[in-house]
């Protein structure tokens, strides 16, 4: 199947870096008169409300959206695509986002512990996105995102909120049933449990993922990115092929569960939208409200870390060490891991954290179809094995693959379905969960899976690395413990006490349990 030419030839589009397809995009919106061009969109979006308090934005909606906005009644734009995420503290701080039709005058949240008395009222912020027309493509599209910063929360607490703006409240008798609630971080839970995946898209497979999973009752789920797939190729190249209305399905179809669990996503390579900004997250600076104490939010929104508990994680954009995409390859200068290496120095050093958790999106290990990226494993993988970082989770590939703890580049010890491993000693289990609801992949020829139940151990995998100059290397793996080829997400229960620790299960979209083991320090 052809890629439709989306504005850049195919032959330049390889040579360029996300930021030069930015730039040539914008110039040539530029000419041709658009409402709205890319530079104008990325300037107004680099602004959030993750931080204190909402924040303004100095991109308003194109002239015709205005329009139309000042001829609809309030009363007949109906929110939709509610979802939340943590500020920097999920004990006191929640972001609530969601997305109207058309523009519409003074978005706010009410709030109060009970659903029958919203007495809090916190106004939002509108950042409207827009996405011009490609000659027969697509029509240009405005898309209107609204956010508001919950602050000053009380630690384990359950509150009720609704959406709404003028000519639309939520706390009116016709709208009652809009009323959504959420739980804030208890300031030292005992137990609790989240959920991961990555690669979701929007599909029947990904909406019966969310039922499953809404079923465990995570306090938050973190998404390793590949997040909806608006971007279909994922290249990093402007020959992708692109269209922002898949953005409205995935908002809708995930409503049901990120209404009230914090959906805690980061950057993948179909995450790279060179529309909107030079690095190509300007899109996602319009649609999410994350934590902004990453090294630089403006330009790189997937990258922040949080502590619920006893686990800090830390969520990373590989975009910018991956040497398979090398569209944002380096985009960061070096910023980003810095930051990491401070970041989990100090989380270490807390002496409230009994164990960090890294997410992102390429895979350090992997054997199946996109296989392990080296630019990930040269970059990073030092800095966990340096600051013992518990567990490593990643999307890309699609199917579920789990690693034995490892020291050095090699298998510092096996763990077998239902084991115990403990970083200090054995190294680090490395988790590839990407069956979030994409379409699957599969294992080298000849390698079949093993899961809990089809245990088909084998002693060794023929599998490849990305090196430097964006070839594959063969290499022999033993460390591919678990292979399953399905949709599935990981549930992770955490323990706190005398004796803390994390236990890491894998369920099919059944609900069947395909792996499980456990991670203790110093056990």
């Amino acid at each position: 199947m052809e890629t439709p030419d989306c504005g850049i030839p195919p032959e330049l589009a390889r040579r360029m870096s996300m930021a030069e397809q930015h730039e040539y995009l914008r110039t040539r919106l530029s000419r041709r008169r658009a409402l709205v061009t890319a530079g104008a969109v990325a300037g107004g979006l680099l602004t959030g409300c993750s931080g204190d308090g909402p924040r303004s934005t100095a991109t308003g909606p194109s002239s015709a959206a205005a329009s139309t906005a000042s001829r609809v009644p309030g009363s007949a734009v109906a929110p939709f695509g509610r979802h939340l995420a943590f500020g920097t503290d999920p004990r006191t701080r929640m972001r609530i986002s969601w997305q109207v039709p058309v523009a519409v005058r003074k978005p706010y949240v009410r709030i109060g512990t009970r659903p029958d008395e919203l007495s809090r009222k916190i106004e939002a912020e509108v950042r409207a996105l827009h996405t011009p027309g490609v000659s027969g493509v697509r029509s240009a599209l405005d898309q209107f995102y609204v956010h508001a910063a919950l602050d000053g929360l009380l630690p384990g607490t359950t509150y009720y909120y609704g959406v709404g703006h003028d000519g639309f409240d939520p706390a009116a008798p016709a709208h009652r049933s809009t009323i959504g609630s959420f739980r804030t971080a208890p300031s030292a839970p005992e137990r609790f449990v989240f959920t991961a995946f990555g690669d979701q898209g929007v599909s029947r497979a990904a909406a019966a993922n969310d039922h499953v999973l809404l079923r465990q009752k995570p306090a938050f789920h973190l998404h390793a990115g590949d997040i909806c797939y608006a971007d279909g190729t994922g290249h990093g190249e402007r020959t992708d092929g692109y269209d922002p209305g898949f953005w409205d399905l995935f908002l809708k179809q995930n409503e049901q569960v990120a209404k009230s669990v914090p959906w805690m996503v980061t950057t993948g390579n179909h995450d790279m939208e060179a529309w909107y900004s030079p690095e190509g997250y300007g899109g996602q600076l319009a649609r999410w409200s994350l934590p902004d104490n990453g090294f630089d939010p403006r330009t790189a929104p997937g990258v922040y870390a949080f502590t619920y508990g006893n686990v800090a994680c830390v969520a990373l954009d590989a975009n910018d060490v991956s040497y398979e995409i090398p569209a944002n390859l380096g985009y960061t200068d070096g910023r980003q891991t810095a930051w990491l290496d401070r970041k989990l120095a100090e989380l270490r050093a807390d002496a409230s954290v009994d164990f960090i958790v890294v997410f992102f999106h390429h895979c350090a290990y992997s054997t199946s179809s996109h296989a392990s990226d080296g630019g990930v494993r040269a970059a990073w993988l030092p800095l966990f094995a340096k600051h013992q970082v518990d567990l490593v989770i990643n999307g890309h590939n699609h199917v579920y693959e789990r690693t034995d703890a490892i020291r050095n580049g090699e298998v510092g010890r096996p763990v077998p379905i239902g084991a115990s491993t403990d970083p200090t000693r054995d190294g680090i289990v490395y988790v590839t969960a990407g069956g979030g609801g994409r379409d699957l992949y599969g294992f080298p020829e000849g390698v079949k899976e093993s899961y809990e139940g089809h245990v088909k151990d084998r002693e060794s995998v023929e599998s490849f690395h990305w090196t430097k100059t964006q070839q594959s290397r063969k290499e022999t793996v033993e460390w591919s413990r678990v292979r399953y080829r399905g949709f599935s997400f990981l549930l992770v229960e955490a323990e706190s006490g005398a004796r803390p620790r994390l236990t890491v299960s894998a369920l099919a979209q059944s609900g069947e349990r395909i792996d499980h083991f456990e991670v203790r320090r110093g056990a």
